[in-house]
């Protein structure tokens, strides 16, 4: 069995290890790929918002975390999958996305999907150069 030629990151050592066999984000060369983050507070499990733009923002600020553990930030993203329960919720994230990244804007895709009980999970790719 040959080595990974990637290698985990995890978070502060105050945040729990996730429960799902999967790390929070995965370093390969020059690309950070993040798992997706959902809108619980990664210390105490609680699900924070009621709606879209409270969950968004928090899994913007969940992003913000994972890409710092690696060494990037949401500057670095070069391409992001958003997953919506409700694809009307389209114009309200995508605002905020608007608010949370500068032109030129990471290559984006979105897509309705069952979430299980939250509003939005998002994923992201960062590019970080040697």
């Amino acid at each position: 069995m040959s080595e990974r030629s990637w290698s985990p990151v995890f978070l502060a050592a105050d945040v729990p290890l996730p429960v799902g066999a999967y790390s929070p984000a995965v370093r390969a060369g020059e690309f950070l790929y993040a798992s997706g983050q959902v809108p619980r507070d990664f210390r105490t499990g609680s699900l924070i918002g009621t709606t879209v733009e409270e969950q968004a923002q928090q899994v913007l600020a969940n992003v913000r975390e994972v890409l710092s553990a690696g060494g990037a930030s949401l500057a670095d993203v070069v391409s992001a999958t958003i997953y919506l329960e409700n694809e009307q919720d389209w114009p309200a994230v995508n605002d905020l996305w608007k608010a949370a990244f500068t032109a030129p804007y990471p290559a984006r895709t979105t897509v309705g999907a069952r979430l299980r009980g939250i509003l939005i999970e998002v994923s992201v790719v960062a590019y970080l150069p040697g």
